[in-house]
């Protein structure tokens, strides 16, 4: 008969025939100790980020009717899908898709691109004064976005800003500010201020590289450009994906930048982007409507995000 084995969780104690397990007093002061530290931002969380969403989900299947000739007593009752159905016919709120797809469509790998070559430029050897080049080139996402905006807005001015004067003086006059540029504009402001922030991330990614990557392909007779597209992008592919992910669903969901455009600029509407276009209703006192164009605004958020996800997931593959 072979002697009994003991786990690593069981001991015998002296005068005691019977194994019990460990009881791991530290472990559980531990989880206490983080569900502690944990309590506050989760609190927080649940009741500013999670209990919204679930109170315009609820919302945004009600509607309110009022008796008499609409000043009478209000009441809200169930509509089921109605107010869906009343923002998909909305055209103002349609065309708000189109505005913000037309956008992100030239404006998002733009902005990607150039975060991509900073970030190979920041981390190749011959780059200089790297410390202050990624706080300079970061240094516009950390201006809060109103601020941003209102100062584009004056950069943009005919008559005070200095683009229109610089190209005024080589014959070239343009308004920024019209409705076939104002899209330009939009985009710029958003490639200014988030460019940094990408660039970052991608930056981080190349950190860790293996040096011996690198160092081996420099002994092959490689280039800086040939070493950039054949290691160094392929390794720091996911935090591509990732940065495009985000700058969707940012694009989708634009605000900042129109809206404060839109004192200055006649060709932007008080609809020109979804999130726009629902505060309009609630501007209204329609607050049903505008819960379900938010909802209607996170659900193509999450396909456009998700859809991306599946489509680099499968060409990865497929590679």
């Amino acid at each position: 008969m072979t002697a009994p084995t003991l786990s690593a969780q069981q001991s015998v104690q002296p005068g005691n025939t019977t194994i019990k397990p460990r009881k791991s007093r530290l472990s559980r002061k531990t989880r206490r100790a983080a569900l502690l530290f944990l309590a506050p931002f989760m609190i927080m969380f649940l009741s500013m980020k999670v209990a919204p969403i679930f109170y315009a989900i609820y919302q945004s299947f009600f509607k309110t009717e009022r008796t008499g000739l609409g000043f009478g007593e209000s009441k809200s009752i169930f509509s089921g899908f109605e107010n869906y159905l009343v923002a998909m016919q909305n055209s103002d709120f349609m065309a708000s898709f189109g505005r913000v797809f037309l956008i992100g469509i030239v404006q998002v790998p733009l902005m990607l691109g150039i975060a991509l070559v900073l970030a190979l430029l920041l981390d190749s050897a011959f780059s200089p004064f790297k410390r202050s080049f990624r706080l300079i080139f970061f240094l516009p996402y950390a201006f809060p976005g109103v601020i941003a905006a209102i100062m584009w807005s004056f950069l943009y001015q005919p008559q005070i800003g200095p683009f229109s004067a610089w190209l005024s003086a080589i014959g070239i006059h343009v308004n920024f500010l019209t409705d076939s540029t104002v899209f330009f504009s939009i985009g710029n402001m958003m490639t200014w201020g988030f460019t940094g922030f990408n660039m970052l991330v991608i930056y981080s990614a190349l950190q860790a590289v293996p040096g011996e990557l690198t160092e081996a392909a420099s002994l092959d007779g490689a280039g800086w450009w040939a070493t950039s597209w054949h290691i160094k992008i392929p390794a720091v592919r996911p935090s591509i994906i990732l940065t495009a992910v985000f700058s969707i669903i940012g694009t989708v969901q634009l605000y900042n930048d129109p809206a404060i455009l839109a004192k200055v600029a006649p060709g932007i509407s008080s609809t020109f982007t979804p999130i726009m276009a629902a505060r309009e209703q609630s501007a209204a006192n329609n607050y049903n409507l505008a819960a379900a164009e938010s909802v209607i605004l996170a659900l193509v958020a999450l396909v456009l995000s998700f859809g991306f996800l599946k489509f680099t997931q499968r060409k990865g593959a497929d590679s």
